[in-house]
């Protein structure tokens, strides 16, 4: 559908495409894992900037991805989304669920002006983790409204185990948010029975979607495509 409406936009005579692509799907693809395998992220970049002259997007699961495409390609961050949407709720401490996304929970932290703290993560199969409290960031404290921040939530595995861990050290609250809200199955179901609240902001319809990044996405069109 994406590269239909491309298609009839250049039909149409526009001057330029812009592609918006909230949730690039096929991005966790980004390298050949076994022969014969198609890297997906680099695939779609090529059919996508066949006919398009820039392309925005949010959140990529891996820096590589933007490097498959040879015409303009940008990044926003869920961030700001988030934390403007936390701003608003009470928030004592920030939590990221595996070392991989302490940036992340870190560059909100110092937009929120909050503590945070990180779990360790070993993975069991592809819906079960083992977490503990990694010697790192703020402990948490007994009562505190913690928050697990992640770029993506498909199975749920990981939050379910990150929250029921937190409740056991006394959390007062535990919430999920998280820019991508897949959900797949029972996900929210499961997420929303062991935490007081799931935020997700609107790159993918879902029950949890609550913030925006419609700024973010605006900012760079005016930043990188609006003067030319």
């Amino acid at each position: 559908e994406l590269l239909l409406l491309i298609d009839a936009a250049r039909e149409s005579n526009a001057g330029r495409v812009i592609v918006v692509v909230p949730y690039f799907g096929y991005a966790r693809q980004d390298r050949r894992f076994y022969p014969g395998e198609a890297v997906s992220a680099r695939a779609l970049a090529r059919h996508i900037e066949m006919d398009a002259d820039g392309v925005i997007t949010v959140d990529l699961h891996s820096d590589r991805t933007l490097e498959a495409f040879q015409k303009p390609a940008y990044e926003a961050s869920g961030i700001p989304a988030i934390a403007r949407l936390l701003a608003q709720r009470p928030v004592d401490c920030l939590v990221s669920p595996d070392k991989g996304g302490i940036d992340r929970v870190r560059r909100m932290a110092d937009i929120l002006k909050k503590p945070w703290m990180a779990l360790e993560k070993r993975r069991i199969d592809s819906e079960h983790v083992e977490l503990r409290i990694a010697d790192s960031g703020a402990p948490p404290a007994t009562g505190a409204h913690l928050v697990i921040v992640d770029d993506v939530i498909s199975t749920g595995g990981t939050i379910v185990a990150a929250a029921q861990l937190l409740a056991r050290a006394g959390a007062g609250s535990v919430t999920a948010a998280c820019t991508h809200g897949l959900f797949l199955k029972d996900a929210f179901e499961r997420i929303k029975s062991v935490t007081d609240g799931i935020y997700s902001t609107d790159t993918l319809v879902n029950p949890a979607e609550k913030a925006s990044v419609a700024p973010d996405i605006a900012k760079i069109l005016v930043e990188r495509f609006g003067s030319e």
